[in-house]
């Protein structure tokens, strides 16, 4: 199973933890972006998108890193697996968790961050006030239950793992935000592939501006 991917990658890591929770050997792929690698020929004819996180499974390509976190569980998991359980509205859960972390969590934090390294542009407060009252949400979130949905460990929590990790990469402090830092704390204890996670994560601070 091909895995094309960049450490740095908030969502190539969330695949990756999943990968490591469901005891997957992913045959990695390093793909630059920042040297265009994504644009060649022959990465096009798998992903026209041209995006990473990219899964190649017995030749069925798949992009979009929450739809391959979803596909690896429900084509390897166990039956009613934890991580994505078949209750309708736990998936749900699950599934609006996973879709605030990538429409509004982690696009607050881009909103904020990448003009910075792209751009080269100042630090924008009124962007960050923005990306606040999403840590605020997610706070809110994580004061209903021991984890981002629900009391057990599921695909919500890696995810949210993986974006909240890059935050403090770059040195945004979580910590003030009561439940989050309750949570943070348990996840990096008990998620399969939180080092790599978080040696991945270390990488995005070779893009804070100097």
């Amino acid at each position: 199973m091909d895995f094309y991917y960049l450490p740095l990658s908030a969502p190539c890591r969330s695949v990756l933890m999943t990968a490591k929770a469901l005891g997957i050997e992913l045959n990695k792929k390093l793909l630059n972006l920042f040297e265009g690698e994504h644009l060649k020929p022959e990465f096009l004819k798998i992903n026209p998108q041209h995006t990473i996180p990219t899964l190649v499974d017995n030749g069925f390509a798949l992009w979009e890193s929450r739809a391959i976190m979803v596909y690896l569980v429900e084509k390897y998991g166990k039956q009613d697996d934890p991580l994505y359980p078949s209750c309708p509205k736990k998936r749900a859960l699950i599934n609006q968790r996973l879709y605030f972390d990538m429409g509004t969590l982690y696009q607050g934090f881009a909103n904020y961050f990448y003009p910075q390294f792209k751009e080269k542009k100042p630090a924008d407060p009124e962007l960050f006030k923005k990306f606040e009252v999403t840590l605020d949400f997610l706070n809110t979130f994580l004061s209903e239950s021991k984890y981002a949905a629900g009391d057990s460990l599921t695909l919500a929590d890696l995810a949210l793992l993986a974006s909240v990790s890059t935050f403090e990469a770059v040195n945004i402090d979580v910590s003030k935000y009561e439940h989050i830092a309750r949570w943070y704390a348990l996840v990096k204890e008990t998620a399969p592939g939180a080092d790599e996670n978080w040696a991945g994560a270390l990488e995005m601070k070779t893009l804070i501006p100097k």
